[in-house]
């Protein structure tokens, strides 16, 4: 081959490594884990179709990995926010300070009639219908748009003409291949596996009951309308009291009171939005709570900035119709308006035998529902959404 041409190919591949580099250094800040051994991470983002052209191993065995870690971490998360002991301790292995101890001591909330058993807000069932939410392949798959990981994945030939980067399969083995990846790397330390999960899933968008102070969800969607991109987050593990002495330019800090108990703020979460913007932190006792923290300050910032630009649904909505009222009330539910509709259906049948379907359309942050019958359910359905997304739009307009 002439010098030339190797130089040609030895510059594009430095060229490739360098990029791949600066791919996994961002990877490694947006899930706030810096891997030993980064030959796992890089793994974890090799398709069979690569490793069977180049040789080398390939993310199927660490994606049945973070397949399983998913899971647990997810029941955890879920136990956390709905779960307590009787006498009101949390549940999923944190310690109270002695601040909050001695706060419950005085408020006699310290004792139990009874056994100290484990105690729910949710049955066995809803919480398997919310843990699926979680972790299902459109979720999953999202994250990783989100987040801009498909882009380093290693692909063979066939991968690369029939673009399997795109589907959301491939994007949900690579979220599970990541989890995989930590999981081994960290010598499967559960807390290091419960924090990634955390940073990587945003589980704000499935356990927080008031939807109006989903700061999370708030920030993605202001970014994406205004500005067509995604936040940039960045977490680091250090002590809140570390920002008293070592502030960095451009950066404006979330405060907390004197008073405040500073030693469960382990993480910082660094928020990016707008170029004149500046670089919000937030911090919390979790990475999630961290992220959550930081939207809610930075929303705050925007607001009192004018950076705030407020919508009606009828702005959201260009025509109320039929055929799409069902993703029209999605679309108002995603955006924060409300929570996500539900359907009821029943059957019947009239004197021919022939089916007539009733669908029943619910909002929980309404006292109304509405109702149609159709011989087809999906028709019943669709016009039933569309009854309440008129209704939805016309109180929202009274309160303009």
């Amino acid at each position: 081959m002439p010098f030339g041409n190797l130089f040609t190919e030895f510059t594009e591949r430095k060229t490739i490594i360098m990029d791949r580099n600066l791919g996994f250094k961002m990877v490694q800040g947006q899930i706030g884990y810096t891997f030993k051994n980064i030959d796992l991470l890089n793994q974890a983002f090799t398709r069979r179709s690569y490793s069977e052209e180049n040789g080398g191993e390939n993310n199927e065995i660490l994606e049945f990995i973070g397949d399983k870690a998913l899971d647990l971490a997810v029941i955890k998360i879920l136990t956390a926010k709905f779960g307590k002991m009787k006498n009101g301790e949390p549940a999923d292995g944190t310690k109270l300070s002695y601040f909050e101890k001695e706060m419950r001591r005085q408020k006699g909330l310290d004792k139990c009639d009874g056994a100290n058993e484990f105690i729910c807000d949710y049955s066995e069932g809803e919480l398997t219908k919310l843990k699926s939410r979680m972790v299902e392949k459109k979720t999953l798959a999202r994250r990783i748009d989100e987040l801009g990981f498909a882009k380093l994945l290693l692909m063979g030939n066939s991968d690369i003409k029939n673009n399997v980067a795109s589907e959301k399969s491939v994007k949900e083995d690579l979220f599970e291949a990541i989890l995989g990846a930590v999981t081994i790397d960290s010598g499967w330390d559960f807390p290091v596996i419960q924090s990634v999960v955390e940073a990587m899933l945003i589980p704000e968008n499935f356990i927080e009951n008031d939807i109006e102070d989903n700061y999370v969800r708030m920030i993605y969607d202001w970014e994406r309308d205004v500005n067509h991109v995604l936040p940039w987050f960045w977490f680091k593990e250090k002590p809140y009291t570390s920002t008293w002495y070592m502030k960095e330019d451009n950066v404006i800090y979330q405060s907390f009171p004197l008073e405040y108990n500073y030693s469960r703020l382990k993480y910082h979460c660094e928020l990016k939005l707008l170029d004149d913007l500046p670089v919000f932190c937030g911090f919390g006792a979790s990475k999630s709570e961290a992220r959550m923290n930081v939207c809610k300050f930075a929303y705050e910032y925007l607001e009192k900035n004018g950076y705030i630009q407020y919508m009606t649904m009828r702005d959201e909505i260009d025509e109320p119709n039929k055929d799409d009222a069902i993703n029209q009330l999605e679309i108002l539910a995603r955006r924060n308006y409300f929570s996500i509709p539900t359907y009821e259906f029943e059957e019947a049948h009239d004197d021919n035998g022939n089916p007539i379907w009733r669908s029943r359309c619910r909002i929980k942050e309404y006292d109304k529902s509405f109702s149609s019958k159709s011989m087809s359910k999906k028709e019943a359905k669709k016009l039933s959404a569309l009854k309440m997304l008129k209704y939805v739009i016309e109180e929202d307009e009274k309160n303009v």
